[in-house]
């Protein structure tokens, strides 16, 4: 039988500096939800990769005194040791500097040119660096970028166009089923609505980038190049995996996907992705992260002091949709309250007593059915924060049925009337054994749930009482096995 297969993106990085925790945040996020897809069956293709084209990295080499090959290896170094160390369970990081890469940015565009949709003209705009995007002055805040508050560049220069404005109405009827969630809907289809004009998708006389079909005078224009690494990425399994069932991406660049990514694909005659998923921003102290304010947090950094779980749940506790401040004290304190002592206490506790009475088969007190089915609702609204919030529910269950249970309590035999004594402490042997086996479960599950969130975690739980990290495997009998007592899985941070 042919598995369901799901193909996942994040968005490409500039490489024009390291990468900073939004980063690591969106790629947890699509790895999570890549995860969870693998532990559901199905034939999961992941892509991540950074955008190596754009202007912004030229100017950040230039400045820095760095050749800018030497540059962009250097960054997309570090963007690729980042996934490594996060434990992204990447299918192909791509590179937009590859040739493959630009041999299917070139055939997209013949194709686009072929149906008549672009076109060469003057053009006269106010344009951004930062953005790689030209601006109405309607669009400007104060006469600046929104996003980078600087005033942007009046250029004029021939320029080839994309008749955009052609697919107004079919973009109107795609967008509603297309963009999550559906305040990003709104944010787009109202400039969708209101006017659509045709896009400058060129760069006259710039020195980095992938040539124009037919015209080497110019460079195709940087978001062009960086939309088609989701098709490019794929390589030789593009007739396997395309189109893509979800993308995701930051609110910045929610243009960019929900307008001008499906508008060229319907111009080239390719299927159109299935969903987009929108995310928030973190932030620090409710500001935008921005190396100019200096308010940056370095994941790899991070990840000299921390365990990839222990960042990859403080990440993944943060809002999918809203912006979520986000700091260090912040990883101490999810490390130390939820994972330390909720998880890692519970597993301690268990094992140890496991390892001293051992376990006895009982019919399960924990049911998972109903978590289950609200972990599968959260993860279909792509709501992981809340996927994360159930399944603490469950371990705080579990932790309130050992104290209620108190299993550690085996009833000691007495000198008078021994034989009453002994199996007196049977009986209380067993039944602690009984309630073992039922914790035993429950942590078998939580292990299976939280997986595709701390993945090492998990693998250690599972190894600890000898089960295999699968759906079919929840509330499953447990294997007859002698249960050691487990390392210290989370040590506090003081």
């Amino acid at each position: 039988m042919t598995k369901d297969k799901f193909y996942i993106s994040t968005a490409i990085d500039y490489v024009n500096a390291r990468p900073h925790v939004g980063h690591a945040f969106e790629k947890v996020l699509a790895d999570a939800i890549a995860r969870w897809n693998r532990l559901n069956g199905k034939d999961v293709f992941f892509l991540t990769g950074v955008d190596e084209n754009a202007q912004t990295n030229v100017q950040a080499a230039e400045k820095a005194g760095v050749p800018i090959k030497e540059f962009i290896d250097q960054n997309a170094h570090h963007f690729k040791d980042l996934c490594n160390k996060l434990e992204i369970s990447y299918d192909e990081f791509v590179r937009t500097t590859a040739k493959d890469h630009s041999i299917v940015v070139q055939k997209i565009l013949k194709k686009i040119m072929d149906k008549g949709d672009i076109y060469k003209a003057k053009y006269e705009g106010l344009y951004c660096v930062g953005c790689e995007l030209y601006y109405s002055e309607k669009e400007l805040i104060n006469g600046k970028c929104p996003d980078h508050n600087k005033e942007p560049e009046l250029r004029k220069e021939d320029a080839y166009f994309f008749k955009l404005s052609k697919y107004q109405k079919e973009l109107q009827k795609i967008i509603p089923k297309y963009v999550v969630p559906e305040s990003k809907v709104h944010e787009v289809l109202n400039r969708v609505k209101e006017e659509l004009n045709d896009i400058c998708i060129s760069r006259y006389k710039a020195n980095w980038g992938i040539d124009f079909p037919n015209d080497k005078d110019f460079k195709i224009w940087v978001w062009v190049d960086a939309l088609i690494n989701y098709v490019s990425g794929l390589k030789d399994k593009e007739k396997t995996y395309w189109p893509a069932q979800l993308h995701v991406v930051g609110k910045g660049i929610n243009w960019f996907h929900s307008v001008i990514w499906p508008a060229l694909l319907l111009s080239a005659g390719y299927k159109l992705p299935e969903k987009l998923l929108v995310h928030g921003y973190l932030t620090t102290e409710g500001k935008k992260m921005s190396k100019s304010l200096g308010n940056v947090v370095d994941p790899l950094i991070l990840l000299e002091k921390y365990s990839a779980d222990s960042i990859r749940y403080s990440l993944l506790r943060c809002s999918v949709f809203d912006d979520s401040d986000y700091s260090e004290e912040l990883i101490i304190e999810r490390h130390n309250i939820e994972l330390a002592n909720k998880l890692g206490n519970l597993v301690s506790r268990v094992s140890n007593l496991a390892e001293k009475y051992g376990v006895e088969k009982s019919k399960p007190s924990l049911p998972i059915d109903k978590t289950l089915k609200e972990v599968e609702s959260h993860f279909k609204n792509y709501e992981l924060h809340k996927v994360l919030e159930t399944i603490f529910t469950y371990i705080d269950k579990t932790n309130e049925y050992i104290q209620e249970k108190k299993p550690w309590e085996v009833r000691s035999p007495q000198r008078e009337a021994p034989q009453q004594s002994e199996e007196a402490h049977s009986k209380s042997e067993s039944n602690s054994r009984k309630v073992l086996y039922e914790l035993v479960l429950a942590i078998k599950n939580i292990a299976i749930l939280i997986s595709p969130f701390i993945p090492e975690t998990a693998e250690k739980i599972a190894e600890t009482f000898n089960f295999k990290i699968s759906l079919d495997e929840l509330d499953k009998p447990l294997k007859e096995s002698k249960i050691k007592k487990s390392e210290i899985l989370f040590k506090k941070i003081q």
